[in-house]
């Protein structure tokens, strides 16, 4: 017997279950249901009957997690013609609602995910808000996008005189922290951003869902403007909290591997340097210049990089400071003369000290001061990450205005390349409030800097600008459009700076990165409903009308938009490669080397049994399953054949199915 394919996405409520069988199995029923009497028996104490209790809760709350854990039924459709170099890439870019997105991303993408950041709306009362309908949520976006409804209106204000002002963002929220938590590796960790508007509610639903011992910090962003601008204060920040779904896990993969960024605007400092020394002027002017500008916020971190020689900036830091030190005097090239003893010796021996001056790191004195080791910014030019970070945002907008695109306030680069660069090079980096794609910008930025291999997902909702923006004008019609149209232009751009930098250069090292190694392209997937009819009945009424249809495919999909739907209700990733053979002119598709072959054909015979298993020898798969369409057969006959034959050559009957 054959097994039948499931159309839906993970079941949430199910795989909790699982979770639960396996800690406590006493407390499973017969009929696979929770005896909760059985389960208090099993806590004993440590049920909590008060009714009066610390909670946070509103209303809706217990009505939006059960909907929010509901499968869905969607699939994420290819869009080739807005992809770039689709075969290719390992980078996605999703448009849809992110709940139900995030929903059938759970098989393929779950714990895969080393970090996620968001910037979700504020809830300012003028931003866009989601209006979720749990019990519907792809017909609700259908809706929303224009799809079914006619109005296709997405944009809608959430203002403060709606009685349900802070319960709708909580419930939005609330929804895809909780799901997507579920994506994150078991040291993965996620940053949110947002400002006063909703940060204490953030804060508090974010406990719920990943354990106070798991918030790591608030991150306080200098965002270099100013709102609010009342009576009282003008408001130029926002925040960033900080979780980690384990945190002990965490601090094992880090025990000796702290977090290192790069300090804050050192690119900006090492350029202000060398436009200093292009003015000819003595290191002691530059070292007066620099002890000016460290006194601005942005530069703080190079406080004491004041100093030049040959060898870059530095700072002088102490060489005593410590007990029974070494107490023979060095000889000082200013004054000719043998300096004092720092008050418990040298912290090197002589033969250290020795190799020290001769390296010319260290700095002496003529005004009888201690002589001081250099410590050069190019050796220390990362830090631990500060709750306090400043950048500049000019950049940003000069990419923006360079290349005709429009956006209001797009998160600053250089603040998502610090953040994410704490991550492992080769990381899976995920957006779900896309934006502007600044996230996805900052990515291919940093593979380019350190030959790194991260990826990223980013989803966005395709919500309808408004024709009166300037964005409208030229030709955009979706946000979508206005990232898609950003990671493009910034992945040539970077490209670009890399050709002309190895031009320049003519020393190559492990850190170099081959311009067209760097993977600038992205997959583009859409969602909508499914391509098979009858995973569709709750989105039209089709139950009872199935058999007037010749096929079970949706009219108008192609074979790869099943192939996709297949692989992501597999659990296969969206960017594993896929290859096709034919067999009597009918297509087979290799998915990911062997790990999965797909036939979608209306004549499968035995022959095409036989050739994928060639195949699959031929890659060498050690675990491998067949999907068919079950009316492909032409008769029963041929159906029994083909799964025997996939038996006899190893082929487990739980990797043989039919749609």
């Amino acid at each position: 017997m054959i097994n039948k394919m499931s159309g839906e996405s993970l079941d949430l409520t199910v795989r909790n279950i699982e979770h639960l069988k396996k800690i406590f199995p006493e407390v499973i029923t017969d009929n696979e249901k929770i005896d909760f009497d059985m389960l208090k028996t099993v806590l004993g104490e440590v049920i909590e009957n008060e009714q009066e209790r610390y909670q946070f809760t509103w209303n809706g709350k217990k009505k939006m997690i059960a909907g929010a854990q509901r499968p869905s039924k969607g699939t994420l459709r290819p869009d080739f013609d807005k992809s770039k170099n689709f075969d290719t890439t390992e980078n996605l870019y999703i448009e849809g609602d992110n709940l139900e997105v995030l929903k059938l991303l759970q098989k393929s993408y779950n714990n895969k995910i080393k970090m996620i950041y968001i910037d979700p709306p504020y809830n300012t009362g003028k931003d866009f808000v989601y209006k979720d309908k749990f019990t519907d949520g792809l017909q609700n976006y259908l809706e929303q996008t224009g799809q079914i409804d006619i109005e296709g209106k997405m944009i809608r204000t959430n203002t403060e005189s709606n009685g349900r002002f802070h319960t709708d963002w909580l419930n939005m929220m609330f929804a895809r922290l909780k799901i997507s938590k579920n994506l994150l590796t078991d040291d993965g960790v996620i940053f949110i951003s947002i400002d006063d508007s909703e940060q204490s509610n953030l804060k508090r639903i974010c406990d719920e869902i990943y354990g106070e011992n798991n918030f790591i910090g608030t991150i306080i962003r200098n965002t270099n403007s100013t709102k609010n601008q009342a009576l009282f204060l003008s408001v130029s920040h926002e925040y960033c909290l900080v979780y980690s779904k384990n945190i002990n896990i965490l601090n094992e993969k880090h025990s000796d591997q702290k977090w290192a960024v790069d300090k804050n605007n050192i690119e900006e400092y090492k350029k202000r340097i060398a436009y200093l020394q292009g003015n000819n002027m003595s290191n002691d002017e530059i070292t007066n210049e620099l002890k000016e500008l460290t006194k601005y916020p942005r530069f703080i971190d190079f406080t004491n990089y004041w100093y030049l020689d040959e060898r870059g900036v530095y700072r002088k830091d102490n060489l005593g400071g410590v007990k029974n030190g070494n107490l023979e005097p060095l000889f000082n090239p200013l004054t000719n003369d043998y300096d004092s003893v720092p008050p418990g010796g040298y912290r090197y021996n002589s033969e250290r000290l020795k190799k020290l001056v001769e390296d010319n790191r260290i700095h002496f004195h003529s005004d009888g001061s201690l002589p001081t080791i250099k410590r050069y910014l190019e050796e220390n030019s990362k830090q631990r990450p500060k709750s306090i970070m400043s950048d500049d945002q000019r950049p940003d907008y000069n990419f923006f205005k360079e290349n005709n695109l429009n956006f209001d306030n797009p998160k600053q680069l250089t603040f998502m390349k610090r953040i994410i660069s704490i991550m492992d090079s080769d990381s899976i980096i995920l957006d779900f409030f896309s934006g502007s794609a600044t996230t996805a910008h900052a990515t291919m930025q940093l593979n380019s800097e350190d030959n790194g291999n991260r990826k990223f997902i980013m989803i966005q909702l395709p919500e309808i600008l408004d024709e009166k923006s300037e964005a409208y004008k030229d030709g955009y019609r979706t946000i979508c459009d206005i990232g898609e149209e950003r990671i493009r232009r910034a992945g040539e751009k970077i490209k670009k700076e890399l050709q002309e930098k190895q031009l320049q250069s003519s020393i190559l090292d492990e850190r170099t990165v081959d311009p067209e190694s760097l993977d600038i392209g992205f997959k583009v997937l859409k969602l909508d409903t499914s391509n098979i009819r009858e995973w569709n009945v709750d989105f039209s009424n089709l139950e009872d009308e199935l058999d007037l249809y010749e096929s079970i495919f949706v009219e108008g999909r192609s074979e790869l938009d099943t192939v996709y739907e297949i692989m992501l209700k597999q659990g296969l990733e969206l960017t594993y490669p896929i290859e096709i053979f034919e067999v009597d002119d009918q297509t087979i598709y290799d998915i990911a080397f062997g790990s999965l072959f797909i036939c979608l054909s209306n004549r499968i015979t035995p022959e095409i049994a036989k050739a994928i298993i060639v195949r699959r020898d031929e890659q060498g798969s050690e675990t491998s399953s067949v999907i068919f369409c079950d009316s492909g057969f032409i008769n029963d006959s041929d159906k029994l054949n083909c799964i025997e034959i996939l038996k006899d050559a190893g082929y487990p009957e739980d990797n043989l199915l039919t749609i």
